[in-house]
């Protein structure tokens, strides 16, 4: 259902910050009933224009009109939530809330005092019409990441607007999931709501959007109907070249190498029973299953973000307590989490402070750190991760969201860990950025950590040694390097066990 009448436009927009131009008489058109995509890599300028599609930054140059007309005052909020909403990358769920706190925030009541049960009722009304099976009662807190990605998007569309913004919604999605925002997506879609979908996975462009724009170095690129324009055409504009498939490392597993991760009889209540792993040094296990299969929890348990309810965990031969982070990351152990927005970052901090948190007692003397040595390891690390930067006293919080996971690496490799355990990498980086994450997790096992790492992403997946598969709490397979797309995704979808 589409119509030539524009529902949004961006026409010459340029935005400084400082000395940084991070928009530089860029455009976008978006026709109204479509879904369009738009690309480009981490620092290509697609979060500067979204923080101005919906007034949260003014332009220094050009204009935004809604649907003809030019966009509200940038202090006139409601005005610009009657026009575009937006479900952001970074969670705005107030965790200390309940859902339906968080769905009906500011605006619990026309007048007077608040209907808490009338509030409820409206709040499991809403998330029934888009298919969210969260309790409305619940703390938002509680929640996994897929129930608070599915809760901002009921919070957006709730407010009425027929322009949505979609920052990277499938980046921690598994694929049922994924599917069901597709779903959601295309009845919308049918409806006559305009959306705006921003993602680094280039086949959901494909099979979700109607055109696409790339941005690239700030500037606009090019917009192009989706089944106009090839695969390879569409990467180059985004990267300016032609980019190269990762080189996946052989590597010969060593029988007799040290087990540096380890853990026996591991259970949680809900998630995981009856665990048994062991990983040797020089050596990627992986982890594959679907959102239910316990995949996460059993990652978080091994790390001490939960405290399983039986079994012992052991990192470079110390067992550790459960349910102590410190206790693992002193026995040695590297971790990236799977939310970098809440758990990876302090995001006033720079890159050298974020970076250098596990080992800040080993640059300087008598409890002080050395500024000196602290940038001096930043710029170390930023050298090794291809951190696109100003330098190591830049905040975490300014750069883009690839450059911001390699800071959350650099954190996890501080220390030299002996091992290592990487929660979903790769969510919303570019190819590039990507490259260089899986490429520090191999560059980590050549110097001798083992790792075990999680992803939804089966490219992720390849550089394991072995993956894995884990089914309703329970790992069902144990799956050799050369498996295929098909073998495994049977294997993690319960079908086969053999």
């Amino acid at each position: 259902m589409t119509s030539s009448v524009k529902a949004v436009e961006a026409r010459g927009i340029t935005k400084r910050f400082g000395p940084t131009i991070a928009l530089n008489g860029a455009e976008i058109s978006i026709t109204e009933g479509e879904t369009h995509a738009l690309i480009g890599r981490n620092g290509a300028g697609k979060s500067t224009l979204v923080s101005i599609l919906t007034g949260l930054q003014r332009p220094d140059e050009g204009e935004i009109r809604f649907a003809g007309q030019p966009a509200p005052p940038p202090a006139d909020r409601d005005a610009w939530r009657q026009r575009v909403a937006c479900v952001y990358q970074k969670s705005t769920i107030i965790p200390t809330l309940t859902v339906a706190e968080n769905l009906f925030l500011n605006r619990q009541t026309a007048r007077g005092r608040i209907n808490w049960r009338a509030l409820r009722t409206r709040a499991r009304g809403l998330l029934e019409q888009y298919g969210v099976d969260v309790d409305a009662d619940a703390m938002a807190g509680d929640l996994g990441v897929e129930q608070r990605q599915l809760l901002e998007i009921a919070r957006a569309l709730s407010f009425g607007a027929r322009f949505i913004i979609l920052d990277e919604p499938t980046a921690q999605l598994d694929g049922p999931a994924i599917q069901r925002l597709f779903a959601r997506m295309r009845a919308l879609r049918e409806q006559g709501v305009t959306m705006m979908f921003i993602s680094h996975h280039l086949d959901e462009v494909y099979e979700i959007c109607q055109s696409v724009s790339v941005f690239r170095d700030a500037r606009h690129i090019l917009t192009a109907s989706v089944e106009d324009l090839p695969h390879d055409r569409l990467v180059d504009a985004m990267t300016g070249e032609a980019t190269a498939a990762y080189e996946y490392r052989t590597r010969t597993a060593d029988a007799s190498a040290p087990v540096v991760l380890a853990a026996r009889n591991l259970g949680l209540a809900g998630r995981f029973e009856g665990i048994d792993l062991a990983v040797r040094s020089g050596e990627i296990v992986g982890l594959a299953g679907s959102g239910s299969s316990g995949k996460v929890g059993l990652a978080e348990t091994l790390v001490g973000l939960r405290k399983a309810d039986t079994g012992t965990v052991t990192v470079n031969g110390t067992a550790v307590k459960g349910g102590d982070v410190p206790s693992t990351l002193r026995a040695g152990l590297g971790f990236v989490p799977q939310d970098r927005h809440h758990e990876g970052f302090v995001p006033l901090l720079s890159i050298a402070e974020n970076a250098t948190i596990p080992i800040a007692h080993k640059l300087g003397r008598f409890g002080m750190i050395s500024p000196a040595r602290r940038r001096e390891r930043g710029d170390r690390m930023i050298s090794q991760l291809d951190i696109k930067t100003t330098g190591p006293d830049q905040p975490v919080a300014d750069l883009s969201g690839g450059n911001a996971q390699k800071v959350v690496l650099a954190r996890a490799l501080a220390d030299d860990p002996k091992a290592l355990v990487v929660i979903n990498p790769t969510a919303g980086v570019d190819v590039k950025a990507k490259h260089s994450l899986l490429g520090a997790v191999e560059d980590a096992v050549d110097r001798g950590a083992g790792a075990v790492l999680v992803s939804d992403e089966l490219d992720d997946l390849r550089i394991c040694d072995r993956i894995l598969v884990m089914f309703h709490g329970k790992i069902v397979k144990d799956v050799p390097r050369g498996w295929t797309d098909t073998e495994l995704v049977a294997a993690m979808e319960g079908i086969d066990h053999s």
